[in-house]
């Protein structure tokens, strides 16, 4: 692993959201329950460990033992440049459905394109390139 991956908690939604973010990104969504790993600290069918395989976004993520809800407050999820813009601008897209968009991804005076959404579980995400796209 060549850079930090997040790791969500999430409040029963890891199924849900990885699914959501497989979808968005491409990958494989690997989802592993806490019956699997012979847990009892929580629902059967609960993720205790959950992941995008073989995809351009690096994302785990497990149901919160105590269903607390996914807080991110001062974090943004940067993909500048990441991919083609095309791809870039299909992400924005994913990600908005459903939830809000904080600045449209439009071209700035300096030239970069990019734009800030805040998808429906609460995570912010800034995606941008550079020239034309």
């Amino acid at each position: 692993m060549s850079a930090p991956t997040p790791y969500l908690h999430l409040p029963g939604t890891a199924r849900e959201a990885l699914t959501f973010y497989g979808a968005v990104f491409g990958g494989d969504v690997q989802l592993h329950t806490l019956e699997e790993f012979g847990r009892t600290d929580g629902p059967a069918d609960a993720i205790a460990h959950g992941y995008l395989a073989d995809g351009p976004v690096a994302l785990f993520a497990a149901d919160a033992p105590d269903g607390a809800p996914l807080r991110c407050e001062g974090v943004t999820f940067a993909l500048l440049g990441a991919a083609d813009p095309t791809v870039l601008r299909a992400w924005f897209s994913g990600l908005s459905e459903g939830g809000r968009i904080v600045d449209e991804l439009r071209t700035r005076p300096w030239g970069a394109t990019d734009g800030q959404v805040v998808d429906r579980y609460g995570l912010r995400w800034l995606i941008g390139f550079e020239g034309e796209g």
